[in-house]
């Protein structure tokens, strides 16, 4: 079964990313699979937490899980032209990576020399921390938009989750009972993300996040019977600690033109020059989306960040470009735009739409706290609600 070497080496890299025409083909084949015109990246993204979501806790049932700090990608389980079980990461960019590692194995129930095909499942892949200081890489799964041809994006979230378990989960777990020295030869190891009821808020907090052997960066609720939207929904919400909201930006540095001093003008500079070693402006531009055809009205000014002198010189070290890179940002306690790291899986910053989104939860600062206190009332209606369907089916 394994004719490769183990685990991945790397989560951002995870295979051989699909070029040219193999990789056109590709993004058709799972648009068609989805029934898309579309072949852009078909994942569905959250929206930022506000005070008005604990509201919409209230009216509908949601689940939550934890957000893990981790790399987003659709699986996309298919056969090569030899018939062969071959799979595909898909990431936000819409690259396609080919894993190289033909062990991975996702056994078909009661057939588990049989796979799955034209399958498409949702989730992140994650770094695990062992106990023995080494690290292990996690495919972890939290949906579910088409198993074996059949097209679940219409179906709510819970009958997606329990098509995963069934059908794609429990006889992945039982081939590794069955043959436990296979998993060394694994590219990664894959797990459902557990889910909990909305009002579970505080055994997030206090059992759950804590035992994580990942890096985790907030919640998500999900809306329990939404149908899975490609592209921004509305009933995906995600929840980042105040202090922790972030904006990805396209960063544009503007450095200084200067006058040649004494020194300079002796060394035949007359000219006003480009000073490359000093600290520039670093303006922050917000993505408007691919409308235009004009590039640079895709963008428009936002801010700008700020950048001391010792980050410069740290940056410069680097000995990589800068400018024009996408950069993830935080306001620091003075209310400056810090740069907290460059986020090169990404061709375009926020689009408007969500920096309005992380903007409002910025200014309302809905805290742990005020999730955990709002726990009990969104229990009580999550209850009231279900008391019909009980009643009904006694």
């Amino acid at each position: 079964m394994s004719d490769a070497p183990g685990p991945i080496s790397s989560i951002e890299e995870p295979g051989v990313k699909a070029q040219g025409e193999l990789l056109h083909a590709m993004r058709r084949e799972v648009a068609d699979l989805l029934d898309r015109s579309s072949t852009n990246f078909p994942g569905a993204q959250p929206v930022s937490f506000a005070r008005q979501h604990i509201q919409e806790l209230m009216r509908e049932d949601y689940f939550v899980c934890e957000k893990s700090d981790g790399m987003r990608y659709l699986l996309y389980a298919t056969h090569d032209e030899a018939g062969a079980e071959a799979h595909y990461l898909i990431d936000r960019k819409n690259d396609y990576w080919f894993l190289t590692n033909r062990s991975l194995h996702l056994p078909l129930p009661n057939a588990p020399q049989d796979f799955h095909t034209k399958t498409l499942v949702d989730g992140e892949l994650v770094w695990d921390s062992l106990p023995n200081g080494e690290r292990e890489p996690r495919f972890l799964i939290f949906d579910c938009l088409v198993m074996d041809g059949n097209r679940l994006i219409d179906r709510s979230l819970d009958k997606r989750l329990a098509y995963i378990k069934t059908r794609l989960y429990e006889p992945y777990v039982q081939l590794f009972k069955d043959y436990p020295d296979e998993r060394k030869f694994q590219p990664f190891h894959v797990e459902m993300k557990p889910f909990q009821f909305s009002y579970g808020i505080l055994k997030m907090f206090k059992e759950i996040l804590p035992a994580l052997k990942h890096g985790n960066d907030g919640l998500i609720f999900t809306c329990r019977t939404s149908p899975y939207k490609h592209g921004t929904d509305p009933h995906i919400v995600k929840w980042k600690p105040p202090e922790e909201n972030t904006i990805d930006f396209k960063l544009k540095l503007h450095f200084p033109l200067v006058e040649p001093d004494d020194t300079e003008k002796l060394d035949g500079v007359l000219e006003p020059f480009v000073d490359y070693d000093s600290v520039p402006r670093a303006e922050l531009l917000i993505w408007l989306g691919n409308n235009s055809r004009n590039a640079a009205e895709r963008y428009r000014s936002f801010n700008d960040a700020f950048i001391s002198e010792d980050e410069w010189e740290e940056l410069k070290a680097l000995d990589d470009p800068i400018n024009d890179r996408i950069v993830e940002c935080n306001i620091d306690d003075q209310g400056r735009w810090r740069i907290v790291r460059f986020r090169d899986d990404k061709d375009d910053g926020n689009h408007q739409s969500t920096v309005d989104s992380v903007m409002e939860s910025i200014r309302d600062r809905v805290s742990e706290e005020d999730l955990v206190a709002a726990a009990n009332s969104i229990r009580d209606a999550w209850k009231a609600r279900a008391e019909p369907d009980k009643r009904r089916h006694n």
